[in-house]
């Protein structure tokens, strides 16, 4: 199979790079327009010369020396740089000035018949010399009646060395033009793609890892700076996902880890109560018969772990549904009612602990689930209950702080390091591993709080320090209703 040669250069051109291809287009329209202005200059300028010999050779012929010829026949009055030509009775005489006869063209009576009245060019015999002749038809003077044909010629070494001369100007001229501007044009079309190469430059960054390099940012009515505009806008998506991507990837990392860990513990906090059952079973069946004070106590002891069981099902099973994002019974609670039973109920169990609860401002309505609210101030009071020692104070706050409300529970019982306090809203994590499991702690309250603060959009911080005691705040956007109703009952008022 035959490859057609425009196809290989095709080919050729198309590996060849941008800035050689434009120099070299640049560069070839410019020697195309050169050429065709050049020739358009020296076709003007020779018919212009060709003009001015023939109106000279017009002069000439009509000239009076012209006529003494025909009349004497006669070369005598011959003006140097011509020659002439008289046709008479067919016969061609020729008045060459000096001219060698291989210098001169040869012409017969038939061409100067035919060609009268129009210049013409005609080469000398030996072809090295061309000539511009003019013939025309006069009465003989000597014979009335009768035609002659009498032609003059000069030859156009002149016309042809001035256009020759003009033709070498131009070369040279041309060539200095070309060289010239294929520096500019070089140099014109590296400042011109020097934003791609910026552009190249950005692209091996971020193919190298750097995703957060851009290409530098050009007016935005030029090409390339509307390139380098969509390139930056691709390249922030991209950032975007991947960073998306990233974060999904550790997220999902966390959340196995978060999983596994879950889950041994779960199993080592439900073995416990289980091997203690299966404890009390085993010794209960084994004994036989048992005195109905010590079966009631071992009874007493199975269901103190089962209940235990239970409430650890009930904790495991609300913090799946919050890492479900179950939907909640929504609608506006106030949040110093919840205080106020949790206080109440919290005094019940105190056991010589002093529980009070302040605020300041006001009003406390908040937008979120009322059972969950009060899961969350009670498993607080109930945290520091559990951790405190008798005589301990415990005071629940309640205060409006702009459009946001703040809870807190705060105690001056012995307090936590800063390590324990990092970690207090860790599933299963205990400050004090022995005192929380003799007190029945299950490790999930703490956890359950920041799930369902962050349920309803909230915060929820620690602060504490050893012998300092601890304080639990937690902070919820203030039902935008409230400022509702408050501006209607002003408009109201206002009315009346």
């Amino acid at each position: 199979m035959t490859i057609s040669p425009f196809r290989g250069l095709r080919e050729h051109w198309d590996r060849t790079p941008l800035r050689v291809r434009l120099v070299a287009s640049v560069m070839l329209l410019l020697t195309v327009a050169l050429v065709l202005t050049s020739v358009a200059n020296v076709t003007a300028l020779r018919d212009y010369l060709t003009e001015r010999m023939d109106d000279d050779l017009r002069e000439r012929l009509a000239s009076d020396s012209i006529g003494v010829m025909i009349e004497s026949r006669s070369n005598q009055v011959m003006l140097s740089q011509y020659i002439v030509y008289l046709v008479a009775d067919d016969e061609v005489s020729m008045h060459r000035a000096g001219y060698p006869i291989e210098r001169v063209p040869v012409l017969t009576a038939q061409t100067l018949f035919d060609q009268r009245t129009i210049p013409f060019t005609v080469p000398s015999a030996d072809g090295r010399i061309n000539w511009r002749v003019l013939a025309e038809t006069r009465e003989d003077p000597t014979r009335p009646g009768v035609e002659v044909i009498l032609a003059i010629g000069t030859p156009t070494t002149e016309v042809e060395t001035t256009v020759a001369r003009f033709v070498w100007i131009g070369l040279l001229v041309g060539a200095a033009v070309l060289a010239g501007m294929a520096g500019v044009g070089v140099a014109l079309v590296r400042a011109t793609l020097n934003p791609l190469k910026e552009i190249e430059r950005t692209a091996t960054s971020i193919a190298a890892g750097n995703m957060s390099q851009r290409v530098p940012a050009w007016h935005p009515r030029t090409e390339v700076g509307r390139l380098s505009k969509a390139i930056n806008v691709m390249l922030g998506q991209i950032e975007t996902a991947l960073a998306a991507r990233e974060a999904s990837e550790e997220r999902a990392l966390t959340s196995e880890e978060r999983m596994r860990r879950f889950v041994a513990d779960a199993s080592h906090e439900l073995r416990t109560p289980l091997t203690t059952v299966r404890g009390f079973s085993e010794l209960y069946r084994h004994r036989g018969e048992v005195p109905p004070e010590e079966a009631a106590e071992l009874m007493q002891r199975i269901e103190a772990e089962a209940i235990r069981m239970g409430l650890l099902v009930e904790d495991l099973l609300l913090l799946a549904r919050l890492d479900q994002q179950r939907p909640f019974d929504w609608h506006q609670v106030d949040l110093l009612s919840v205080a106020a039973d949790t206080v109440s109920a919290a005094q019940v169990m105190a056991d010589g602990r002093t529980i009070e609860l302040y605020t300041e401002g006001g009003p406390f309505l908040v937008r979120g689930d009322d059972l969950r609210l009060r899961q969350v101030l009670s498993n607080l009071t109930t945290n520091a209950i559990r951790h405190t020692p008798t005589g301990t104070n415990i005071e629940v706050g309640l205060r409006s702080d702009g459009d946001f409300v703040e809870m807190t529970v705060r105690d001056d019982g012995p307090g936590m390091t800063q390590e324990q306090v990092e970690r207090v809203f860790e599933r299963f994590y205990r400050a004090d591993k022995a005192r929380s499991r003799s007190a029945g702690g299950t490790g999930l309250g703490l956890a359950i709080v920041a799930a369902l603060v962050a349920a309803h959009s909230g915060e929820i911080t620690a602060v504490s320090a050893p012998g300092e005691g601890a304080e639990f705040t937690v902070r919820l956007r203030l039902d935008p209703d409230v400022h509702t109703g408050t501006d209607e009952e002003d408009d109201d008022d206002d009315e009346s």
